[in-house]
């Protein structure tokens, strides 16, 4: 902000230059536990805007933004096809069972699955805040962008590579997807220590 003060003939000087701030570490949105998405599917039943949204994002993984604009026209067969918003990756996934059941049970809308009460398409910022309430609503203090972590950790720990987890979830960079396999590696390699 003191840059654009001195740029803007504000201030004659940073009175911060120099400075350096410690950032704190931090590993971004909490994943969910199963006790959470246990407690989140309790309180919202199948047949629910609720429990769709909930779906959408555990099943396919995609960020709010192209959860908000998934729908029929991306999916032939079993399979869903998004270009996604942040990265212009494509990502293709199979529609689950649990998804299926979730979208017949609806309610969805006209071109998209998560829908605003009247039907229509959700901007990704009110579907942040009415899902962020959702999740209150079941005692659950995690955020969408979490269920997307969540589900790369189970498709880790159900042994999915680097490169699979960068084509699932459209991550361009290795890094990203490392994180995630090197945890469910350590988390296999952990649990075979205890068998032997």
């Amino acid at each position: 902000m003191f840059e654009w003060a001195v740029e803007a003939d504000l201030l004659e000087a940073d009175p911060t230059e120099g400075i350096k701030f410690k950032r704190r570490k931090s590993d971004g949105y909490e994943p969910w536990t199963d006790e959470d998405c246990a407690r989140y599917e309790a309180c919202w039943p199948v047949g629910t805007r609720e429990r769709l949204a909930f779906a959408v994002l555990l099943e396919t993984g995609l960020r709010r933004g192209d959860a908000v604009n998934f729908g029929r026209p991306h999916v032939r067969g079993n399979v869903a096809t998004v270009r996604t918003e942040k990265t212009g990756e494509v990502v293709s996934f199979m529609i689950s069972p649990t998804l299926a059941e979730a979208i017949a049970a609806g309610p969805c809308g006209e071109m998209t699955y998560i829908a605003g009460q009247r039907g229509a398409r959700m901007r990704k910022e009110s579907f942040g805040n009415w899902f962020r309430k959702a999740c209150k609503a079941a005692g659950v203090d995690k955020s969408a962008h979490g269920l997307r972590k969540t589900g790369a950790i189970r498709h880790a720990l159900d042994g999915a590579t680097e490169n699979e987890l960068m084509a699932r979830y459209g991550w361009s960079e290795p890094r990203t997807a490392a994180i995630y396999t090197r945890k469910a590696n350590r988390e296999r390699l952990a649990l075979a220590a205890d068998a032997k």
